[in-house]
């Protein structure tokens, strides 16, 4: 997906794990939602002050902040291993439930955790995935000894906040990494391939802190030590020749991963994703000009907003409220700002090549 920000043109890639191998060897000279809070419902919750608040002003006061929150948080960081890579995720709660991507489990029912402190790999099951969030929910055999993490409150961050990202970058467990939160706010869709669930996050956090491969599913925690997001894409530079974008990394905000977490742990599923859905099934079709030009309805699912409208297979969806969607990526990011049960104007190119605007009410993107 290609994306404009900050003036730049940027690809949107995972952080995370399919193709990754399980380790890496580093020598002397490596570099190196809107959706509403829930407390993980087997944890006990614990108060702390707002992200981000009592900032230390002194160097050697934020270096000491840095080790406490270090201390803290990392023991709830596992590395998740499967047959094709690894990622990395975070203890939910005392019964063994990790959270982490959708990317990073893939195909795989069963894995391996093992924990940032060291210790003999656990073995896990998948509980259950949501691809179109890139988040799921995996459930440790042994629970005994996991810690827990705490989960801050996404809405009350602020652009400038000091933020350290946490996971098993190329393998390397336990790694940890600074920098603020950028931007809010963000819409950003994930590269569809088959390592790659095709996601559009809403709500995205923008990080300077360093994301790198192996990341995916990890903390972005703030310096009370509240894990406010879930480090999930990395951009790269055309220009770089597909090499990483320095400092411009996306997290799943801590409010939508954990409404998702308590739904799948009490029901097993999604059952409400908050999500707009237009109800159509499609793919992004080319222009003359061999430029994306719209997103070719294939079917129609009975009883939605587009069969309703009239919509119908061969049509092609070229707006929606007036704002162009050239491909699927750019149909789903404009989807993803709007809500169930809003109506919509669609622009329609119809098979006969005639023109036509019709309006729509939006149902709600199905949980499985």
């Amino acid at each position: 997906m290609r994306k404009i920000v900050a003036g730049f043109t940027l690809t949107f890639l995972l952080t995370g794990c399919a193709a990754l191998p399980s380790a890496v060897t580093a020598g002397p000279t490596t570099p190196s939602t809107g959706a509403p809070s829930a407390i993980p419902p087997s944890a006990t919750a614990t108060t702390s002050p707002p992200p981000g608040a009592g900032a230390p002003a002194s160097p050697q006061a934020l270096e000491t902040a840095y080790e406490q929150v270090i201390k803290e948080v990392l023991p709830s960081i596992v590395q998740i291993t499967t047959k094709v890579g690894l990622g990395s995720g975070i203890v939910y709660d005392t019964a063994g439930h990790v959270l982490t991507n959708a990317h990073v489990v893939g195909e795989a029912t069963q894995m391996q955790v093992t924990l940032a402190t060291g210790g003999t790999a656990r073995t896990a099951r998948l509980v259950k995935s949501f691809p179109a969030g890139d988040l799921a929910v995996i459930k440790v055999d042994d629970p005994k000894g996991l810690k827990p993490a705490r989960f801050g409150d996404s809405s009350k961050l602020r652009v400038g906040q000091l933020v350290l990202a946490m996971g098993n970058p190329l393998g390397l467990s336990g790694s940890v990494t600074d920098g603020i939160v950028s931007a809010l706010g963000r819409t950003v869709s994930e590269p569809q391939d088959p390592d790659s669930p095709g996601a559009t996050i809403a709500n995205a956090i923008q990080t300077s802190a360093a994301i790198n491969p192996g990341n995916s599913g990890g903390a972005l925690v703030d310096l009370s030590g509240q894990v406010i997001g879930i480090p999930t894409l990395a951009a790269t530079d055309p220009n770089l020749g597909g090499g990483a974008a320095p400092g411009i990394g996306f997290a799943i905000p801590s409010n939508t991963a954990t409404d998702i977490a308590v739904q799948i742990i009490r029901n097993g599923k999604v059952t409400n994703t908050h999500r707009a859905a237009l109800g159509i099934r499609g793919s992004t079709v080319v222009g003359e000009d061999g430029q994306p030009a719209g997103v070719g309805v294939i079917g129609v699912e009975n009883g939605s907003g587009a069969q309703k409208a009239g919509i119908q297979p061969g049509d092609v969806v070229v707006s929606i409220n007036g704002t162009e969607t050239p491909t699927m990526s750019a149909l789903s990011e404009v989807l993803t700002t709007l809500k169930p049960g809003a109506q919509v104007k669609v622009g329609l190119v119809r098979s006969d090549g005639s023109q036509a605007t019709v309006t729509a009410t939006l149902g709600e993107l199905p949980g499985d």
